[in-house]
């Protein structure tokens, strides 16, 4: 344990509070081992069943882990603070943030038209224009949208519904690698997280079939554009996972994160839709609300789809097309979720800003704006693929399906990460995307112009021979 911080407390909530504080004020980093509960209870002059429960709330609240033999050491990524990615450096190219182009972003004019203090916000939540819009937004894609309701963004909607529907020390299925945010939340809310692995059609019937077995009672899974490894459903790998979820429990929650429902640049074959009889809508054209529509391989459906999980959830968000500070997402679900997480929502936070809701909804509704949308999913596409032919012609491995990102497996993260900054590109190490999953960088490609892929392959392929050289294999 580090010798300059004295941990203190004559209570268990006092010696939970005094480990905390030191996590906060860094003096107790990640891997940090705790005093054994015997030695520490001397010290203070309190009994081992004092330690004892002050390390047992602090595991339930994700800020240290048990490691068998190695005792209690702060948790890696502890919940008293998100992982947040170290700054840009100056003089570099940002490709690191995981970002959309700021030139594909309409202006946000807040609405004049509507007055506070006119409207009974929690009798009426929902703006019945921007419900309108949603709904058509998810049928475009076959997703059942008789029920909907609206949150403060993806991370708010996820947080509400594991809390509501889990208790602490319950696991929960999450993709490896996976988007960090996601992987702080979850033990931030006590509960354990169980890693699925992922390839270039997203999560692996097999790693998801060894979690459900491993006791998940929620899955939490991105359709199409998977941060960082930009897989997405097949409509094969769709069905299969299908079929591993019917072996499980029906009260296992699937939370499908849709975050780049319109600039994936792919189709969307979901779970919630059911299996080769639901829906997979399209990425091209336009329809109703949302602008990146198309046409879907089977009806629209409306409420429960045959084949589909009993327990269900899909999540939306416009931050990554319409801009990131409308911290609005959408939630279509079963009768049973919509409750759940409406009634914890009425006694937080209520309801989503209507001046918010309104601005979306002009977003929406708005040609010249579905006209970027749509620009930008072709933009994205087309630099993500001229950074993967570029990086395949020098023998480079690397994936991204979907989305706007690129994932390149390395040996070691921070050799790679500081070769490219001596070279002029920022990307993000891997580590903050992993559980058990293999070392990697991510590289942001939203605003990486095409000309641009091969000189940054060029450099991606001199800076991995340099570790090769250094490190050998």
């Amino acid at each position: 344990m580090a010798t300059q911080y004295e941990i203190t407390g004559a209570s268990a909530k006092g010696i939970a509070a005094s480990v905390e504080q030191g996590v906060v004020e860094g003096a107790l980093a990640p891997g940090t081992a705790l005093p054994p509960v015997r030695r520490l209870a001397e010290r203070l002059g309190v009994s081992p069943g004092t330690v004892a429960t002050a390390y047992t709330e602090l595991r339930r609240r994700g800020i240290v882990v048990t490691q068998g033999r190695g005792g209690t050491v702060v948790a890696p990524t502890p919940a008293v603070a998100s992982r947040r990615p170290p700054p840009v450096p100056e003089g570099v190219r940002d490709l690191a943030g995981g970002h959309p182009d700021p030139a594909f972003l309409p202006a946000l004019l807040p609405t004049a038209r509507l007055s506070p203090g006119v409207r009974s916000h929690r009798a009426q939540p929902r703006l019945a224009g921007l419900e309108e819009l949603t709904r058509a937004w998810y049928e475009r894609d076959g997703v059942p949208a008789e029920h909907l309701t609206f949150a403060h963004g993806a991370l708010d909607c996820v947080a509400r519904l594991l809390s509501v529907e889990l208790r602490p020390g319950d696991a929960v299925a999450m993709e490896d690698p996976g988007y960090h945010h996601l992987l702080d939340l979850v033990p931030a809310l006590g509960l354990r997280s169980v890693p699925v692995a992922v390839d270039d059609e997203g999560i692996r019937p097999d790693a998801l079939r060894a979690a459900l077995r491993a006791g998940a009672r929620a899955l939490i899974c991105s359709p199409r554009g998977q941060n960082p490894y930009g897989g997405w459903f097949s409509a094969g790998r769709r069905d299969a996972l299908l079929e591993v979820l019917g072996e499980a429990p029906s009260e296992v929650l699937v939370i499908e994160d849709d975050h780049a429902a319109d600039i994936a640049g792919v189709p969307l074959h979901s779970l919630t839709a059911g299996g080769a009889g639901g829906a997979a809508g399209g990425s091209g054209g336009s329809r109703g609300g949302g602008g990146a529509g198309g046409t879907a391989d089977g009806a629209g459906l409306a409420g429960g789809a045959a084949g589909g999980p009993a327990r269900w959830a899909q999540v939306r968000t416009v931050s990554k097309h319409l801009g990131t500070d409308l911290r609005w997402g959408a939630l279509a679900c079963d009768r049973t979720t919509l409750a759940r997480h409406d009634g914890r929502m009425l006694l937080t936070s209520g309801w989503v800003s209507h001046v918010l809701q309104e601005t979306v909804a002009r977003l929406m509704s708005d040609p010249e704006t579905q006209g970027l949308v749509a620009a930008a999913r072709s933009a994205y596409t087309r630099r993500r693929e001229a950074l993967l032919a570029a990086l395949s012609a020098r023998g480079i491995a690397a994936h991204g399906a979907s989305g706007m990102n690129v994932w390149v497996p390395v040996r070691d993260e921070a050799a790679v990460v500081n070769g490219l900054r001596t070279r002029g590109w920022w990307v993000a190490a891997g580590a903050r995307f992993r559980l058990a999953a293999g070392a990697g960088v991510r590289i942001t490609t939203a605003g990486l112009g095409e000309a641009d892929a091969a000189v940054l392959a060029e450099d991606v392929a001199g800076v991995l021979g340099e570790a090769q050289a250094t490190y050998g294999g």
